[in-house]
């Protein structure tokens, strides 16, 4: 039995107190939800309950004040919970916020990515941490800052349930905010997770100013790359076609608004991959998600060359030309 009540709104949880996350929020209580955030940062969680928006993490923005709290107790009791915690720092979380859950709760995993030690996805890892709650997945092309300003956007919301998932998509639902259903968890988790990885690469394009050609060519053979690992982890193609893959490539390899795809763009540039994260306070999740999914693919016998270039690139197993280089000379074959 899940906790979402018969009504359209309830009490939103949201973990995580970072730009995706308050930009959720204030989303959830704009669409008529009571909302309650837990942040890592007592300035954040401080700066929201009051009313002067998240100077940390969406700074120049003037947001509703939102009730937040630095105690994970305070989400106990929500009717939904969106999980908006970097992919990496899930785990441990999880595990704490775990004795505050009551069974049968939907918790929507809103991060991308994939854990790099164990080489588990999201709804992995929680069903490990917390056994009792019902998983879903929030994914798809969503800029934070369009979001709070409430900007047109829509997304996948992936649950096994359909019934549970209507209920949801009318609990976070509103005209700026359209969620669309699916059941397949799996392609929607590795839509979001892969995209993160290409977007480096359409940057580095963009930062060695290869051209729009180079960088249409990448999206396309990317999506590909995309779509064989779904496939092979038990997604389903048409589902990497939408709004969580397709649609989320797209947007994150055509913007530097994306952290991804700027971190990228500067290492195409000539900049350490050391010296840009050292700048940067938001997770760039495609940094730690890209040599999992190697291995992940590797195992999987996955061919992704593109990941791959990336991943070389960010061990400092191959240079950013070296790297492109042995792109450009694989031999010629059949799309």
């Amino acid at each position: 039995m899940t906790q979402v009540s018969e009504a359209t709104k309830g009490t939103l949880g949201v973990l995580g107190g970072g730009a995706w996350g308050t930009a959720l929020a204030v989303s959830g209580q704009a669409g008529g939800n009571t909302v309650r955030l837990w942040a890592l940062e007592p300035e954040v969680a401080e700066a929201m309950s009051e009313g002067r928006g998240n100077p940390l993490y969406l700074p120049g923005l003037k947001l509703p004040a939102i009730e937040s709290s630095t105690e994970l107790a305070t989400l106990a009791g929500c009717d939904a919970i969106l999980a908006v915690v970097p992919a990496q720092f899930a785990r441990t979380t999880f595990q704490q916020l775990a004795p505050h859950i009551a069974e049968g709760t939907p918790i929507l995993l809103c991060a991308k990515g994939i854990e790099r030690d164990t080489l588990s996805l999201q709804t992995d890892v929680l069903r490990e941490t917390i056994p009792h709650a019902v998983p879903a997945v929030l994914s798809g092309p969503s800029f934070a800052a369009d979001v709070a300003r409430a900007l047109p956007t829509a997304v996948t919301l992936a649950c096994e349930d359909e019934a549970l998932g209507q209920r949801l998509m009318k609990m976070i639902g509103q005209p700026s905010f359209r969620p669309y259903w699916s059941n397949d968890l799996i392609g929607a988790e590795v839509g979001g997770a892969v995209k993160n990885v290409l977007a480096i690469a359409c940057g580095i394009v963009e930062g060695l100013q290869l051209g729009k050609s180079a960088h249409a060519a990448l999206i396309a053979r990317g999506f590909a790359e995309m779509t064989r690992l779904g496939v092979a982890l038990g997604g389903r193609a048409e589902t990497l076609a939408g709004l969580c893959g397709l649609g989320d490539l797209v947007l994150t390899c055509s913007s530097t608004q994306s952290r991804n795809m700027s971190f990228g763009k500067a290492l195409g540039e000539g900049r350490s991959a050391g010296a840009i994260l050292a700048e940067r306070r938001a997770v760039t999740e495609g940094v730690a998600t890209a040599p999992a999914m190697v291995q992940v693919a590797a195992r999987a016998g996955i061919d992704m060359p593109i990941c791959s270039a990336v991943n070389d690139i960010l061990s400092g197993d191959a240079s950013v030309q070296d790297a492109m280089s042995a792109l450009l000379a694989r031999p010629f074959r059949g799309e």
